[in-house]
């Protein structure tokens, strides 16, 4: 064997053990909630836990560690570790930015779109894998998620330590209001993926239809903390999984709707590739993203906004938003000929 030859066939074998790293680290954190389950499950058949887990059960019932503002689980090491490189170089994930962020303000990101479990989100917010931390320097950004699962055992760590913390309306007031430079938000931002389990069942390929019409609930929030809003478009988000039209099917498409209006989240049948490439199964496909930070939208703060104030700011997110359509979609074909469609 030659040496141009004995190279080749160690790059390569380098390349296979790299996407079987990606692949392990993509499906342990997708299932992660079902293992955390599993793992409930499985220890809880063994008695001699019983002391240590009734105690941590009536813990994680009570604990309002994911609403108190506080970021004292958030662990740097952890979301700056090379296994997060190694779950964003599996699509590959992109951060980009429209401009800098001054500490000055504090800053609501309205993540687009949902897709079916924002991979795009948790890659750029969830962890320093795409470089936030450098490319917004100062900024302390956490990335929110439903307050249920916080009450799933095991799981609850997880989300903590990555820095992750409910969406509540209790839980955003304290994260904007505490901390920071002044110790009451300043350079602290929040994600919120606003579109939500509703446009999840839009998460169809090449399309990007987002929920946003009605959604005002982070534009008060937003005004009453004096935050500024920040448009994010993650480019490929939809692209990751592909869905069934349950549209087609009136009772799966009805029982989706009763999930989200009973629980609060729905379940999209949707579908990817499997541990090999060639087959179908629940991993997303190995599709670029790019997430794209827009131009932050200047709000005044006002503790009792009307109607119209509310309104006024929420054309100027929506503007805003399809301004950073307009301004970046031609740059990460084929998204280029994508329409983007508000609901």
């Amino acid at each position: 064997m030659t040496a141009s030859t004995y190279g080749s066939v160690r790059a390569t074998a380098l390349t296979k053990l790299k996407h079987a790293l990606e692949v392990t680290i993509i499906s342990v954190h997708s299932l992660s909630i079902t293992l955390s389950i599993c793992l409930v499950i499985y220890t809880c058949t063994k008695p001699v836990l019983w002391p240590f887990l009734i105690p941590y059960f009536v813990y994680t019932s009570y604990s309002n560690a994911h609403t108190s503002g506080k970021l004292y689980w958030r662990s740097e090491t952890l979301r700056s570790s090379y296994i997060w490189y190694l779950f964003a170089s599996y699509f590959p994930a992109r951060l980009h930015r429209s401009q800098e962020l001054s500490l000055e303000r504090k800053y609501v990101f309205g993540y687009h779109p949902h897709g079916i479990i924002a991979h795009g989100a948790f890659a750029a917010f969830g962890t320093d894998a795409l470089g936030f931390s450098r490319l917004f320097p100062g900024i302390t950004n956490t990335l929110l998620t439903l307050d249920s699962n916080f009450r799933i055992p095991f799981y609850r760590e997880y989300a903590l330590w990555m820095g992750l913390a409910g969406v509540s309306h209790k839980s955003c007031v304290n994260l904007l209001s505490r901390g920071g430079s002044d110790g009451q938000g300043l350079g602290r931002a929040i994600t919120i993926v606003v579109g939500g389990a509703r446009e999840s069942l839009k998460a169809y390929p090449y399309s990007l239809s987002l929920v946003i019409k009605d959604r005002k609930g982070f534009i008060k929030l937003a005004i009453r903390e004096g935050a500024d809003l920040v448009p994010v478009i993650g480019f490929g988000e939809n692209e990751l999984y592909d869905q069934v039209r349950t549209e087609d099917h009136q009772a799966i498409h009805k029982l989706q709707r009763a999930l989200k209006s009973t629980l609060g989240w729905t379940v999209p049948l949707f579908y990817g590739q499997g541990l090999w490439s060639r087959h179908v199964g629940l991993l997303p496909y190995c599709r670029r993203i790019d997430i794209v930070v827009g131009y932050p939208i200047e709000v005044i703060p006002q503790q009792r906004p009307s109607d119209a104030e509310i309104n006024r700011i929420h054309d100027l997110y929506m503007a805003g938003l399809r301004n950073l359509w307009e301004e970046w979609r031609g740059a990460f074909p084929p998204h280029g000929q994508t329409e983007l469609e508000f609901l």
